[in-house]
């Protein structure tokens, strides 16, 4: 039997192992989908549209940042968010993209990524997925991880399927989740 693919979710694991196995097959299709691109296929839209891949790399690094640090721990964001340019408006990410390289883009997602990754192994090592979390309906009812989790799982799920039409828009490069063996160019040896 070959080793599956690191972004497949377990065929029968415990709640923890599929929701953040589901969580990471979303990212990493997302990244696939926006992976190994210049400055021009980054920038690419469709019709009347401004979305770009670009955008949503910044956008989804920021999510992982917030989801992760504000919304889990009531904690401000800190580097590489204190100091960005952000105006305040809810599409600076989409619309500041433009100004990144797509090294600066692909490094800061990674880097979100990982730094999600790591709270959310270190959260769950302390309780399971029904803890109480800092975000609430301002009526003192906080969420649970869970809900943190399922929210990201949902923004994803949204993003990859505008990651996909927009890759295909750039080069016809289509399918539901990365080849077998395949890793991020900026995570290639």
């Amino acid at each position: 039997m070959t080793e599956p693919n690191p972004w497949e979710p377990p065929l029968a694991g415990t709640e923890a192992e599929h929701l953040a196995g589901a969580l990471d097959r979303l990212r990493s299709t997302f990244r696939w989908k926006a992976d190994d691109l210049d400055a021009v296929g980054l920038q690419t839209t469709i019709g009347p549209s401004s979305l770009t891949l670009g955008g949503l790399l910044k956008h989804l690094a920021a999510v992982e940042d917030s989801y992760f640090t504000t919304k889990l721990t009531g904690d401000k964001l800190g580097a590489p968010w204190d100091d960005n340019g952000w105006d305040g408006t809810n599409d600076w990410e989409f619309e500041s993209a433009v100004d990144d390289t797509p090294e600066q883009l692909y490094a800061l997602y990674d880097g979100a990524v990982e730094r999600s990754r790591a709270k959310l192994r270190s959260v769950l090592a302390d309780g399971g997925f029904d803890q109480p979390i800092h975000a609430s309906d301002g009526g003192g009812n906080h969420a649970n991880l869970r809900r943190l989790v399922c929210d990201l799982i949902e923004e994803y799920g949204r993003h990859t399927g505008h990651a996909d039409l927009l890759r295909e828009a750039v080069d016809g490069m289509v399918g539901e989740d990365p080849p077998d063996g395949w890793r991020a160019r900026s995570q290639r040896g």
